[in-house]
């Protein structure tokens, strides 16, 4: 998607199609600044290849349902990566380092995942955390059942789903874990579209690539068009 200087690119954090839609674009169209969903934390882990480990103690920070859906999603990434051979936050790895080739500035434009995470324990109920359980025990076995009655055939996991799939999917999300839809997507489409935004006021005449998850791209580029 395209809005005057900015582009931005709606990414699958372990497909293959990603990573040659971040190369290409960057190669043809030479950004000037390129902005990643990533905060600080996530940003140095990627980089420097290190693993971003929550303790114990940081459930003070970030509470006990935060901590416990970052162990559980961190992990269900990391084997959906493991099947396509493609590692979790390539596409964000690859955008940075010809970023660095190009002499393009990096702009992390997410919030702080720590916020996030402190958010989600204070936002989620324990009943969508225990449906979200279920649900993974029960998608193991009833996982292509649940997707046709969405209308979805089938999810190639190195492309990036279609609009109307990533439609379907972030409806059935908003609907069945509404607290979660909020904090995970609503409030991080803010913040990105916020950042974007003010990337755009500051250097009007930069060109600018956004990498974001696809699930995100539709209402951050509404939201910065509304802003504007």
């Amino acid at each position: 998607m395209k809005y005057k200087t900015l582009t931005i690119i709606g990414t699958s954090h372990i497909a293959r199609q990603s990573l040659k839609e971040v190369e290409k674009t960057m190669k043809t169209q030479e950004p000037e600044i390129v902005a990643l969903e990533l905060d600080r934390k996530r940003f140095f882990a990627l980089v420097h290849e290190s693993k971003r480990k929550l303790r114990l103690r940081d459930i003070r920070r970030i509470g006990v349902k935060g901590y416990l859906f970052n162990l559980v999603g961190a992990w269900i990434e990391k084997k959906l990566g493991q099947l396509v051979g493609v590692k979790p936050g390539s596409e964000m790895l690859m955008a940075a380092r010809l970023a660095k080739k190009y002499k393009a500035k990096i702009a992390l434009v997410d919030q702080d995942i720590e916020i996030t995470l402190a958010r989600l324990s204070k936002g989620i109920t324990w009943k969508e955390k225990l449906r979200f359980m279920w649900d993974l025990v029960r998608g193991i076995f009833t996982g292509r059942r649940e997707l046709k009655k969405l209308g979805i055939k089938k999810i190639d996991l190195t492309r990036v789903p279609s609009k109307t799939v990533i439609r379907k999917l972030t409806g059935y999300v908003k609907k069945r874990y509404p607290n979660v839809y909020r904090v995970l997507v609503e409030e991080r489409n803010h913040v990105i579209a916020k950042n974007l935004a003010s990337l755009m006021n500051h250097f009007p005449d930069k060109k600018i690539l956004a990498v974001i998850g696809a699930g995100h791209e539709e209402d951050v580029l509404g939201l910065i068009k509304k802003s504007r």
